[in-house]
C-alpha cells in the first residue's frame, strides 16, 4: 500500500464546534462524517455501511450545526438536549459524529467492533461512550425508550430539553414504533423530535417488497405529529425541518414533530448508492480506497 493509501485511512485529528453554520460547512463536516464511516467499517471488516452513509448530513447538522443543546466535555450535562439512533444497526454515523463534534478522541474510533471496545457493533450504555443515552438496535425499541425520556421531561422532572430519535424507514414494520407515536401524541410532547431515515432501503430490498409502510407521511399526521418533508442530503432543507420543531417548540404547540428525510442508502459513494445491497456489508480495502478517494473529490 503506498503512503497516499495509508494516510487516507487514517482519521484526522480535527473536531466542529456545536453552532449554526453555512450549508457549506455543514456538508463539509457531514463528508468528514463519511470518511470516518468508511476509515471504521474497513478496520473492523463488519458493520453496515448503506444507512449510515445516507445519514452523515442529518447528524452533521444535529451535532454540529447547533440544533441540539450538549456540552461535549460533560455529556451528562443535566439540561443537554438528548438522542436516541433507534436504529442501532446505524452506529458507525453516531459514533463519527460524537468523535468529530469532540466528544471522545477520534483515534477511538479504530476500535469499532473490536473486543471491550466503546464501540460496539450497536450503542451499547454499559460501554460509557459519552453521547450514549441507551442501549439500542432492536429495532421498535429505542423509539419507545426516546418517548419515556420526552414523557418523563414533561410530566415529572420539568425539564425543558428536548429529545430527539431516528428510526430507519423499515423499522417502521414494527409495530411497537406506532405505539410510541401514539403516545407522543396522547401525551402532546411538543419536546419529541421524530426522524425517519427515509432511503426505501432494509435488508431483504425495498420497502414495498419486503413489507409496505407507505404512506408514511400520511401515517404520521393521522398520529398527530406535524409532519415535515425534506430532503436528507440537502443541509438547507434539513434545518427548515429543524427550525420547524425548534419553533413548534417554542410556541408550545402540543404536538410531537415528524421529519421525514429523504435519503439514498450509500449517499456520496457511487457503487454503494442507493443499493440495498450495501445495508449490512463494510467496504474492502479496495472499495475503502475507491469511496475514500470520491469523498475526498466532494470535500
Amino acid at each position: 500500500m503506498d503512503v497516499d493509501v495509508k494516510k487516507s485511512l487514517e482519521f484526522n485529528t480535527t473536531t466542529w464546534s456545536n453552532e449554526r453554520r453555512s450549508p457549506e460547512d455543514m456538508a463539509a463536516a457531514a463528508n468528514e462524517i463519511r470518511r470516518d464511516i468508511i476509515r471504521m467499517l474497513v478496520r473492523a471488516g463488519s458493520g453496515h455501511s448503506g444507512g449510515p452513509l445516507g445519514s452523515a448530513d442529518i447528524f452533521a447538522v444535529l451535532y454540529m450545526g447547533g440544533v441540539m443543546k450538549y456540552r461535549p466535555e460533560d455529556m451528562n450535562w443535566p439540561n443537554r438536549d438528548r438522542f436516541v439512533l433507534s436504529a442501532g444497526h446505524m452506529a458507525p454515523v453516531m459514533y463519527a459524529a460524537l468523535a468529530n463534534a469532540g466528544c471522545y478522541p477520534k483515534e477511538e474510533m479504530a476500535t469499532l467492533r473490536k473486543y471491550n471496545t466503546r464501540l460496539q457493533g450497536h450503542p451499547g450504555r454499559d460501554m460509557h461512550l459519552p453521547g450514549i443515552e441507551t442501549s439500542s438496535g432492536s429495532l421498535g425499541q429505542g423509539i419507545s425508550i426516546a418517548v419515556g425520556m420526552a414523557m418523563s421531561d414533561r410530566l415529572v422532572e420539568k425539564n425543558d430539553r428536548n429529545v430527539f430519535c431516528l428510526t430507519g424507514d423499515g423499522e417502521l414494520q414494527e409495530g411497537s414504533v406506532w405505539e410510541a407515536a401514539m403516545a407522543a401524541s396522547h401525551f402532546g410532547l411538543d419536546n419529541f423530535c421524530w426522524i425517519i431515515d427515509n432511503n426505501d432501503c432494509q435488508i431483504d430490498g425495498r420497502l414495498p417488497d419486503v413489507m409496505n409502510v407507505y404512506p408514511i407521511v400520511d401515517k404520521c399526521v393521522a398520529f398527530g405529529f406535524d409532519t415535515i418533508v425534506v430532503d436528507g442530503h440537502d443541509i438547507a432543507d434539513i434545518y427548515r425541518g429543524f427550525d420547524r420543531f425548534l419553533e413548534n417548540r417554542k410556541n408550545g404547540t402540543k404536538k410531537p414533530t415528524a421529519i421525514v428525510a429523504k435519503t439514498y442508502m450509500g449517499h456520496g459513494v457511487s457503487f454503494m448508492n442507493d443499493k440495498f445491497e450495501w445495508h449490512g456489508k463494510p467496504p474492502s480495502k479496495d472499495q475503502a480506497v475507491e469511496a475514500l478517494a470520491e469523498l475526498a473529490q466532494m470535500a
